[in-house]
């Protein structure tokens, strides 16, 4: 069943940028969008399990640090060879300026 999980103040995350999240033994990924709103991925990239925390937030875009395929962090689909794979994405809210994933 899921279940929502904080994770951190909302504060914590620039504009067009991103944050590990481990748990429970997954690593995640929190971005925040140019609009300020924050989302959510797996936090490895699904071409060769690099943590995607180390590649560069484009727009609405996350580049994998390895390789530099893209994926769109909002629906998490494919968007740049090598990665063909789409990232699973996750709801988020917002509950007392944390950021919130259900999972």
């Amino acid at each position: 069943m899921p279940e929502w999980v904080r994770t951190f103040p909302l504060e914590e995350i620039d504009v067009e940028d991103i944050v590990r999240f481990d748990h429970a033994g997954r690593a995640f990924a929190i971005y925040r969008a140019t609009d300020g709103a924050p989302y959510a991925t797996d936090g490895l990239c699904t071409h060769e399990g690099v943590s995607l925390a180390d590649g560069l937030v484009l727009g609405d875009q996350i580049e994998c640090p390895k390789h530099n395929g893209r994926f769109n962090f909002k629906t998490g689909a494919p968007l740049r060879a090598p990665v063909c794979v789409a990232l699973a994405t996750y709801p988020v809210r917002l509950s007392d300026g944390f950021v919130e994933i259900e999972i």
